[in-house]
Order: structure tokens, then C-alpha cells, then sequence
């Protein structure tokens, strides 16, 4: 008897689903696709500005990110500790390059994870760098949005004058104002600089052994830097055309002789090396990914910490998801918003 009711309750509410008019405000059109390889995060708590911190443009702290769905979970993991750490949170600006039609959808992830935070996105036009990249040693490093960051200057406001860079499988762990307050002393770019690292290894046979290639860092003592953590002079990028220089070297490698192997560096260096403001190597403990090849585990470096970045082939969330972890993974954990389906029963 109970089935029975139960079978008619469910017969007379499809009935009436059926005879109901669509609903106007779903506004089905904005749809494009299924999206499942975007996932979900929770709301991250709201966090003000401590006392004295000012709220006028010169108090605005400017940050760059790419946005792609590979790697938004780590984008919202940097985010969440930057802004916790931050001791004025409010003043953080968060600038985010995009390169996908999926650009709405991962705004919209961004935004409903982080309601107060102030935020724009830009389309990166994919068409800029197609023709010049070169296969590089790892696939991940081809994609076009790993080369925004050349493009940066150009893509975002004009009246935008300094800006900190960074990637995506990264945390903060420290006040990002410090890096911030960095005098650039006339540089454009200012970064960890690593002068211990073998400089050689970063470009070919062919660029060494070229009688003029080979003297292009005469005059200058060149050391390796991540450009993963970058603060750049964005206006005296756009006023003295580094672009256009950066693109010069792609332009060799990609037409002329295969001078590098590895993405967007080499060029970065060719340009930037020997000549960049050196800032206090705890403000990137990189490579804790390992390897570009089997990414295997890393310890940490000696000394204080203030960003932890995930640099090679290792993602912190890939692994600790496949369950065999790095130790240094469990750093990245506290700082993860992503809403698993444990997370959906457990509420």
C-alpha cells in the first residue's frame, strides 16, 4: 500500500514537471559544455587588513598568474597563502592570464572560492607565440600560456607599473609585501638568483660553439633564475621593448639552430641574465617538483622559507591524490581548497 502511494506521489510531481514552463533564469545559453575537469573548492574564509594598511593605489600590491584548468587547484592554493599570510590581505590585486575558451568558467571558480578578492582576467592570445615555440624537453612546457609571461607588459593596464609574477604550483608562506618592497635598483626584472647553478647547461652545443652567439653574455657574469617568481618593472618592460628581445632568441631557436631545450627559460636568460636585481633566495625554494623528466622527491634547501614552489615534473596535489606523497607535499596540503567527494559526505 505504501509502494503504491509512493508510486503515484511520484508519477503526479512528473506530471507536473512536465507541464511547467522552462525557467528563464537557469539561462541555459551560457553553458557551453560540461566542464568536469574543472573541479570544485570550498569558500575560502575572508581575510581583512590589519591596522595601518593603507587603501589608496600606491598601497596596491599587484600580482600575475596564468589560469588554466590543469592547474587551477594549485592557482587557488597560491592565492589562499598569499592573502593568509598578507598582513594587508585587501590590498592584493590579483591579475590572471587565460588562454582558453574556458575563461568564464574558471573566473567564476576563482571568484565564488574567493568572494572579497579584487581581481581581473585577460585573454592571452595563443596566436602570439604558435609560431615561435620549439619543442621543448617536457610537453607541459610547450603550451602557449607558459610564454604569457612574456607577453605580461602588454596584456594588462597601462597604469599598472610594477608587477609580481608568479606560477601556479606554488605557496607563500611569508608577508608577499616583502617581495614586494624590493628595491629594483634600475633592473627590470628582480628574482632569486642562483650563480652556483652550471650556466652552460641551459643552452646547446650549437649556441657555444657559435663564434658570435657564444659572446652574448660578454660583460656580464650570467646566473640561472626561476622565472617562476619574478617582480617586474612592467613600464620600463613595455618602454625599452623587452618583448621584442625575448622574442629575438625565440626566433633563433625556433628558425635559425636549436640553441636551448627548455620552454620559456632559456630565452629569459639570454636576455635577463647578469642582469637583474637578486633578491634573498628564501623567496623561491624551487624544485621541489624534482626533475623535468620523473619529477622524483626533493628535500628542502638549508635556510629560511618564505615561498615553497613546486617547480618540475612533481605537482604537490597530483601526488598526494595518487596517495604516494613527497614528504615536502605535506607543506602545500594546509593551503588546498579542493572539494573532493570526501569532503561532499562529510557535509
Amino acid at each position: 500500500m505504501v509502494f503504491r502511494s509512493f508510486t503515484s506521489l511520484i508519477g503526479l510531481l512528473s506530471l507536473l514537471f512536465l507541464l511547467l514552463p522552462p525557467v528563464p533564469a537557469i539561462r541555459l545559453g551560457l553553458v557551453r559544455r560540461p566542464m568536469p575537469e574543472i573541479p570544485l573548492f570550498r569558500e575560502a574564509p575572508a581575510f581583512r587588513n590589519g591596522e595601518g594598511c593603507g587603501s589608496s593605489p600606491a598601497h596596491v600590491i599587484n600580482v600575475a598568474m596564468t589560469l588554466d584548468a590543469n592547474y587551477l587547484r594549485g592557482t587557488m592554493a597560491a592565492v589562499l597563502s598569499m592573502i593568509q599570510h598578507s598582513t594587508c590581505p585587501e590590498n592584493l590585486s590579483f591579475h590572471f592570464l587565460s588562454a582558453h575558451d574556458d575563461a568564464p568558467e574558471l573566473f567564476s571558480s576563482i571568484r565564488s572560492t574567493f568572494p572579497y578578492l579584487n581581481m581581473r582576467i585577460y585573454r592571452f592570445d595563443c596566436n602570439r607565440v604558435r609560431g615561435k615555440i620549439s619543442k621543448s624537453i617536457r610537453q607541459a612546457l610547450d603550451q602557449p600560456l607558459n610564454y604569457a609571461r612574456i607577453y605580461l607588459a602588454d596584456t594588462i593596464p597601462e597604469d599598472v607599473k610594477r608587477v609580481i609574477y608568479l606560477d601556479s604550483d606554488l605557496v607563500v608562506v611569508d608577508d608577499i609585501a616583502k617581495l614586494w618592497g624590493v628595491d629594483m635598483e634600475g633592473k627590470v626584472v628582480a628574482a632569486p638568483e642562483y650563480c652556483h647553478a652550471n650556466f652552460t647547461l641551459y643552452f646547446t652545443d650549437n649556441f657555444w660553439n657559435d663564434p658570435v652567439l657564444s659572446k652574448t653574455f660578454d660583460g656580464r657574469r650570467p646566473c640561472y633564475f626561476n622565472t617562476g617568481v619574478m617582480v617586474m618593472d612592467v613600464d620600463t618592460w613595455r618602454k625599452e621593448r623587452y618583448t621584442e628581445k625575448v622574442e629575438e632568441w625565440m626566433a633563433v631557436q625556433k628558425q635559425q639552430k636549436r640553441i636551448y631545450h627548455l620552454g620559456s627559460l632559456p630565452p629569459f636568460l639570454l636576455v635577463l641574465a647578469g642582469n637583474i636585481k637578486a633578491v634573498d633566495h628564501r623567496w623561491n625554494q624551487h624544485g621541489l617538483g624534482g626533475d623535468n623528466f620523473e619529477g622524483k622527491c626533493r628535500s628542502l634547501h638549508p635556510g629560511p622559507i618564505s615561498l615553497l614552489h613546486w617547480s618540475g615534473k612533481g605537482k604537490p596535489w597530483l601526488r598526494l591524490d595518487s596517495r604516494k606523497p613527497c614528504i615536502v607535499d605535506h607543506l602545500w596540503a594546509p593551503y588546498d581548497l579542493y572539494r573532493s567527494s570526501r569532503h561532499f559526505f562529510e557535509e
